[in-house]
């Protein structure tokens, strides 16, 4: 794993739905790969809080990805 990558980005659903062509690079690129520790889904995981699969980096949630 990358230094600068995120710890669950193996297992997150935001690295199967850019494999998919259903998020843009920005995602990976800004949060999974980049600032991680700013991501929400991250947050919410480290904490132990459940979050939904369609939810981005940024808190929003995305009603197309499911």
């Amino acid at each position: 794993m990358p230094e600068n990558e995120c710890t669950w980005f193996a297992v997150c659903p935001m690295k199967q739905f850019w494999i998919q062509g259903r998020i843009t690079p920005h995602w990976i690129e800004s949060f999974c790969r980049g600032r991680w520790e700013t991501c929400v889904r991250f947050q919410l995981e480290r904490d132990g809080i459940p979050h939904p699969d369609n939810m981005l980096p940024d808190g929003t949630i995305d009603a197309e990805l499911t």
